[in-house]
């Protein structure tokens, strides 16, 4: 099995509902995002996707999210913008991306959100 990762990154606000602590109160992260892909067989020109592809299919998540807070935007409105739940939307817009563009060959194998330096959460197909 092939991998790739890119990494980006973006500044939004956020606040957890249903949460007793500092973090019920908005407060930002200068976020950062792993997304790996995984694949069995490569292109012929020996990549399994071109990296530049997969930041260019990233951007208008990040660009949705950046500088906003995420609490106004959908599907954050119900579901509570976790670093959990961001990591499954990030998981999630990706796979949606690549399923039409390469046809399923390559999959996303999984998304980790980094909310400082220290805090990670990871959605992952398996």
């Amino acid at each position: 099995m092939f991998q790739i990762t890119v990494e980006a990154g973006f500044s939004s606000g956020h606040y957890l509902r249903d949460y007793h602590g500092k973090c019920e109160n908005p407060h930002g992260h200068n976020y950062r995002v792993l997304v790996t892909l995984a694949g069995r067989e490569l292109e012929p020109n020996g990549l399994l996707l071109d990296f530049k592809i997969l930041k260019e299919v990233l951007k208008p998540v990040i660009d949705y999210l950046d500088h906003h807070m995420i609490n106004e935007l959908e599907p954050f409105t119900t579901v509570n913008p976790s670093a959990e739940n961001l990591a499954k939307y990030f998981f999630d817009q990706t796979e949606q991306h690549l399923a039409n563009l390469t046809g399923g060959r390559v999959r996303v194998r999984q998304s980790t959100i980094f909310e400082t330096d220290t805090s990670q959460a990871t959605y992952s197909a398996d």
